[in-house]
């Protein structure tokens, strides 16, 4: 009868698992390990601090100590964004272009001035004065242009390492606005325009500051 009876109950149990849905086997053979979570999405990243203005090179500081305009050195060449790679030599060369770039506009500056006069007086006889004031402010223009080229030659000469010429070169720009000025004292048109008394200032700080730099190229031998 033993072996009957377990004949019979192995029986049951197969027709109990045919019988038996395929997934309720599944799910009790290997319970889901899968769990649904709502899609997480990533906190956004913080905020970068502002970034600050990159400090000047320490050349660039160094190089303007040795100059005489020591916050015009450092205004002028931190204009430049090649200052921030620039040897002392491509400092000096940064330097004599900014004053060019003054003597240019001081030429602009007395022609129109100049032109100003000549429509003031545009149709009718000019009074001698406006005539010397005139003839002036075109010898001044002449003067500025002069002071531009010379400066532009000196850039060449520091191209070439030739310091000794490049001075020679920036301190006769220095001086060419000078002669407008003595002019308009010996004549007395009338006063001395303020536009160029301005710009002549400003070109002789610009080329102290480039002699400078040069000597300082010129005495450490630099190339």
């Amino acid at each position: 009868m033993a072996p009957m009876a377990t004949t019979t109950k192995n029986a049951l149990v197969l027709l109990l698992l045919a019988l038996l849905p395929l997934e309720t086997l599944s799910s009790r053979a290997s319970p889901s390990t899968h769990k649904s979570h709502a899609p997480k999405h990533p906190s956004p990243p913080p905020p970068l601090p502002p970034s600050s203005p990159p400090a000047p090179a320490a050349l660039v500081r160094a190089t303007c100590n040795s100059t005489a305009y020591y916050d015009l050195c450092m205004s002028t060449l931190s204009a430049d964004p090649s200052s921030a790679t620039a040897d002392v030599r491509g400092l000096s060369a940064i330097a004599v272009s900014a004053a060019a770039a003054n003597a240019s506009g001081g030429a602009a500056t007395a022609a129109a001035l100049a032109a100003n006069v000549a429509n003031a007086t545009a149709g009718q006889a000019a009074p001698s004065a406006d005539a010397t004031v005139q003839a002036l402010l075109r010898t001044c223009a002449a003067k500025y242009s002069q002071a531009r080229d010379a400066l532009s030659a000196a850039r060449g000469s520091i191209a070439r390492q030739d310091y000794d010429y490049a001075s020679v070169q920036v301190s006769a720009a220095a001086e060419y606005p000078q002669v407008c000025r003595v002019l308009f004292q010996r004549q007395r048109p009338g006063a001395y325009p303020a536009e160029l008394a301005a710009r002549e200032a400003a070109l002789r700080q610009l080329c102290t500051v480039a002699l400078d730099i040069i000597t300082l190229l010129s005495n450490s031998n630099i190339s």
